[in-house]
């Protein structure tokens, strides 16, 4: 090979295009990694709590930064606005030196930690250096007999860890926390369609929310379907000493053995997590939890339908690797959920693409 010369089917300007792409996907962790500085230092809410365009200098000391790191702040503050978290304004005081000043987008508010919305607990979750680790163990997982790269990097699996990590599950159940009630208030606002939220419990008297977690969605439907009985079902471990209220229960239970009667199952970013003979199990379980209430019954999924042109992202892309290496799940196209439908015994279904990137699945026995 003469490493000397280019070969004359390539242009030099197309290698050097290629190498740009290639350096793009290498260094993409830094977006990741300035993101999750910028939170831990508190950028955002500094920022958001000046009330005007701020300045750098005003930032750092706000912040109380090392006098010799002001200008590396700055270049962290020139990726953000790069990246679409925040925006550059133009500073209107007399005799500074500084003429921009920073302010949030919309996309940047969501880093708020006091913003309902806040998704800073589920990035902060999901780069936190346990979850992160199991990526450097991938391709010897490819090799070895482990059921996940979570499992090869920290010898258990992601639950057997958050057990016996208190201070790994808290953030977990946070990032849950803070997803659910993203997508249950984004589920019931109100829109020039109507509120597609109630109309799904609309003419239900029941609700079981499997793998509920701390019942935060469960709360947000219960609030907003007064009329509807809602119980929120997860593991022993999870739901102990958790207290309902009005028409709110806790029950403990494992999904895979039975699941309580109701007019409506819900099952919201759990299928994902299983693989399909698991899925099947599940599901299952929640036709004979509807056929017991009534023949209206439905189950309704809240999660990812790859190849839908209504929502298509990288994001559930990356969220599908993310499964495969922390999980035994996956996200599926609507041919594989066709086909754990049917496999478990269900009639019809429908699909609405509803929430973002994730899609709301009604399926019927």
């Amino acid at each position: 090979m003469n490493f000397g010369a280019v070969d004359s089917k390539y242009k030099a300007d197309d290698i050097l295009e290629a190498q740009a792409h290639v350096w793009k996907y290498i260094f993409n962790f830094i977006n990741s990694m300035s993101l999750k500085c910028a939170v831990e230092l508190g950028i955002p809410d500094a920022i958001y709590k000046y009330g005007k365009p701020m300045s750098l200098s005003i930032l750092a000391a706000t912040l109380f930064i090392n006098p010799e790191k002001v200008q590396p702040l700055g270049r962290i503050m020139s990726i953000l606005v790069r990246s679409g978290f925040i925006s550059e304004n133009k500073l209107v005081v007399e005799n500074n030196d500084e003429n921009e000043g920073y302010v949030l987008t919309k996309v940047g508010e969501l880093l708020l930690r006091e913003n309902p919305l806040t998704v800073t607990p589920f990035l902060l979750a999901m780069l936190n250096q346990e979850f992160t680790k199991p990526w450097d163990y991938l391709a010897s997982w490819f090799q070895n007999g482990d059921k996940t790269a979570f499992q090869t990097a920290h010898g258990k699996t992601l639950y057997e860890f958050a057990n016996n990590m208190p201070e790994f599950n808290e953030q977990f159940n946070a990032a849950m926390f803070s997803d659910s009630m993203l997508v249950g208030t984004c589920l019931f606002s109100n829109s020039e369609e109507g509120n597609f939220g109630k109309s799904l419990f609309k003419g239900l008297n029941s609700m079981v929310d499997v793998g509920g977690g701390v019942g935060t969605m469960t709360k947000i439907i219960g609030h907003a379907c007064p009329h509807l009985s809602c119980i929120c079902y997860d593991l022993p471990n999870v739901v102990a000493g958790l207290q309902g209220a009005k028409n709110i229960t806790f029950v403990a239970g494992d999904m895979l053995k039975a699941i309580p009667q109701a007019d409506v199952v819900l099952l919201k970013s759990v299928l994902h997590n299983w693989n399909d003979e698991e899925c099947v199990m599940i599901l299952k379980q929640c036709k004979e939890a509807i056929l017991k209430s009534n023949n209206r019954g439905k189950v309704i999924v809240i999660d990812s339908v790859l190849g839908n042109k209504n929502n298509d992202h990288d994001a559930q892309v990356f969220f599908d690797l993310l499964m495969m290496t922390v999980t035994t799940g996956k996200e599926r196209n609507e041919e594989e959920w066709h086909k754990l439908f049917v496999d478990a015994g269900f009639s019809r279904y429908k699909i609405a693409s509803k929430l973002g990137i994730r899609s709301v699945i009604e399926i019927y026995p």
